[in-house]
């Protein structure tokens, strides 16, 4: 697994996705917000799998 997020994709991912998380404990309470989990890990991880399927990358370029 390369890295294909780039360092603020990965910043908002993981601030969205602990913001959406935070649902299930706070505010609604719903089971919805455990989604959040999902941006949450691949901000961390710094891999999105679909990023991959499509062909995005905004990872900048190594190397040149």
């Amino acid at each position: 697994m390369k890295t294909n997020e780039g360092a603020i994709d990965r910043v908002l991912r993981v601030l969205v996705g602990a913001g959406v998380l935070s649902l299930a404990f706070v505010g609604p309470q719903t089971p919805w917000a455990y989604l959040g989990l999902i941006p949450l890990l691949t901000g961390i991880v710094g891999f999105c799998p679909l990023y991959a399927v499509l062909g995005i990358n905004s990872c900048p370029a190594k190397g040149a």
